[in-house]
């Protein structure tokens, strides 16, 4: 007989573990908070608009073919690639820089503020394509079963790599371009994933390769929740069901052993064996109040950033703006530095827009624009009040006008703000952090909250606090070890 797992949540790191789970004979049965599938990974339906609730575009797209091989499925969406793959905005410069692949067309855009750009970036890509090549099979995809391993593991790592561990990005950014505003935009990777360049390790600037050269950004045709549907097809098809607006509130055990969790409603939900899609840190600590993951605690770690999210749906066409945009200012450092422990004002803060009608025409009725906004804003232990949510949004959404002139406020037809303390409620995000646990040294490989549960070894975790660390692809492959591991606790590999 089949042993059942049940999934609590289904984001992508779940439904990825469903298919690969699934196709080795396991029962799966899924419950979720939410209403629908897909986590953060979601899609927003209003007034005749559109919009992807959070991710909108991806790297490292061959980690999805990698999932359907293991799955044994044909992919059931397509990508598109982005060529350029952002465009950024400085306050004050009417020039908008186009961030493209081909480092000659990339050159022409900085020929004035970085002489011998392409020289400069071929010697950094090749730096940081060989940390990344150096590290993905060692470190990246591989579990940890005590640090004895990691360290024997992290010894494999060329010492000429040691430094960028002990180095921040910015820094190293600065060894190869002189440029302020080059310097900014290749950091923006770190920024907008939750922390600053000022304070994630250098080697990390692997994630430039990644983008402009291992295999660029991608968006999906029909919109990024043309996965979810994929996948939830795929799976109900495969006998697996799903529960939705179930949340988890209390667990039981017999002889000191997991035996299933309970909901809201006090009904119970047994399996033999039991899989996470929730902060997997922040988890321990609010269901089994495990003395490490104490609120004091997981406080102190390091948390990514809480969004600020706008949604509108506007009257006219944006012609001028590509569909991912980054809109900076001058006090780069200063801002970067000080914005998540909220130490700085929002009156004029960074964002990014996305504009997926851009790409997907249904996103938006005939002749208007559908348009997302994120705002990386202080989390709920800097900033517990977000009663001004909408003044901040008023705030950027005036920004945004005068710098594209055009009056966005008068033509908005549909409009809705998501502040950290509704991510928060939505997905169970710790103190509204969007993207879980930051890459800190002391937060990746080992030092990340494992995804075998250290006190009930039949309960295991996916997702982006866990190993190998937050972003799409790096869920899908959270999945793929987290398989290992239940597959080697059932004897299936050693």
């Amino acid at each position: 007989m089949s042993k059942k797992v049940l999934i609590i949540g289904t984001g992508l790191g779940a439904l990825s573990t469903a298919l690969r789970l699934s196709r080795r004979g396991y029962q799966i049965e899924m419950v979720d908070k939410y209403h629908k599938p897909g986590g953060r990974l979601n899609l927003l339906e209003k007034d005749g608009f559109k919009w992807d609730l959070a991710p909108t575009f991806f790297s490292m797209s061959y980690e999805f073919d990698e999932l359907m091989k293991d799955a044994g499925m044909k992919k059931p969406f397509s990508f598109i690639e982005l060529d350029p793959l952002y465009a950024v905005h400085f306050e004050g410069d009417q020039k908008k820089y186009l961030i493209y692949k081909n480092l000659d067309k990339l050159e022409a855009e900085f020929e004035k503020l970085e002489p011998g750009f392409k020289r400069r970036m071929e010697k950094f890509l090749d730096k940081t394509g060989k940390i990344f090549h150096d590290t993905e099979n060692i470190i990246i995809k591989k579990n940890f079963n005590s640090l004895v391993h990691y360290l024997l593991s992290m010894s494999k790592v060329p010492w000429k790599h040691a430094p960028g561990m002990v180095t921040n990005m910015w820094d190293e950014l600065g060894k190869h371009f002189s440029s302020f505003e080059v310097k900014v935009i290749f950091s923006l990777v770190g920024f907008f994933l939750g922390s600053t360049p000022f304070d994630t390790p250098a080697v990390f600037t692997l994630l430039t390769y990644t983008e402009l050269k291992h295999d660029g950004y991608y968006n999906v045709e029909g919109g990024m929740y043309k996965i979810v549907e994929g996948l939830v097809n795929e799976l109900k098809a495969r006998g697996v069901t799903f529960h939705f607006n179930v949340e988890i509130t209390d667990y039981y055990t017999e002889h000191a052993v997991l035996k299933g969790f309970i909901d809201q409603h006090g009904n119970k939900w047994e399996a033999d064996r039991f899989v996470v899609n929730a902060d997997a840190a922040a988890f321990r600590g609010k269901m089994f109040s495990r003395e490490k993951y104490t609120e004091e605690k997981l406080d102190n770690l390091h948390w990514t950033m809480a969004p600020l999210t706008i949604y509108l749906g506007v009257k006219g066409k944006l012609d001028s703006l590509y569909h991912h945009n980054y809109f900076l200012r001058r006090n780069f450092k200063e801002y970067a530095s000080r914005i998540f422990k909220n130490s700085i004002g929002l009156d004029k803060p960074y964002y990014y827009l996305n504009i997926p009608s851009v790409h997907n025409a249904d996103y938006a009725p005939e002749g208007h624009e559908s348009l997302f906004i994120l705002c990386p804003v202080p989390d709920l232990r800097y900033k517990s009040n977000w009663d001004d949510a909408e003044q901040i949004a008023d705030g950027i959404i005036t920004d945004l006008s005068q710098r594209i002139d055009f009056d966005i406020h008068s033509s908005i037809v549909s409009k809705t703000v998501l502040s950290p303390i509704q991510w928060e409620k939505m997905f169970n995000l710790y103190k509204g952090s969007g993207l879980g646990l930051a890459h800190d040294l002391n937060q990746v490989g080992y030092f990340r909250p494992s995804n075998q549960d250290e006190v009930f070894p039949n309960l295991f975790y996916v997702g982006a606090s866990t190993t190998p660390g937050t972003g799409l692809p790096m869920v899908v492959i959270s999945s793929k070890l987290v398989t290992e591991r239940i597959l080697k606790y059932d004897g299936v590999i050693s």
